[in-house]
């Protein structure tokens, strides 16, 4: 009998066996791709319906759901992930992307503070949320309190993403 694992497996298998001369190699790659993440999906929402109360389960079927671009289904799912504590900030970080995804960035905003306000360590997972926060901002037309969220980062990890770039072009536009 074939394991969900070892179907994934399988999906893995076959996206490293495309001729990477084919003249259709990233479309092979790319059909290979979504086919594993359908298969991923049903399978997970498999493992929900036999462990509805599991909140790891959901925050993983989130993920899915973001990265298939089903973004309320996403949100409801991220909604409930949020009550496991040891998913908690990485269910608002997503559920914070949701909502910037559906042009709703002060909900996205407000989610990404109070998640930072949560993180006590300045880790790689509170720069993201920091840096999306800065994102929210800009998306709002908030330049200044989004430059601050960027100068955060940039005084701890100047070298993380595009910071450099925009703090250093904020100071060159002074």
């Amino acid at each position: 009998m074939r394991t969900p694992s070892s179907l994934g497996k399988r999906f893995d298998h076959q996206i490293a066996s495309v001729n990477p001369f084919a003249a259709d190699q990233a479309d092979q790659v790319a059909k290979l791709q979504a086919e594993k993440l359908s298969f991923q999906l049903a399978e997970c929402q498999k493992r929900v319906e036999k462990y509805p109360t599991d909140l790891a389960i959901r925050h993983e079927l989130g993920v899915l759901y973001f990265q298939t671009g089903k973004i309320g289904e996403a949100i409801q799912e991220f909604q409930k992930a949020q009550n496991n504590p040891h998913k908690r900030l990485a269910a608002m970080g997503y559920l914070a992307q949701c909502y910037g995804r559906r042009k709703m960035f002060d909900l996205a905003a407000r989610t990404l503070q109070n998640a930072i306000k949560e993180k006590q360590v300045f880790d790689d997972e509170k720069k993201e949320l920091v840096y999306n926060l800065g994102c929210m901002f800009e998306n709002m037309g908030k330049k200044e309190e989004a430059i601050e969220q960027f100068k955060i980062i940039y005084e701890m990890d100047a070298g993380y993403k595009d910071v450099n770039a925009r703090v250093e072009a904020h100071y060159a536009g002074q």
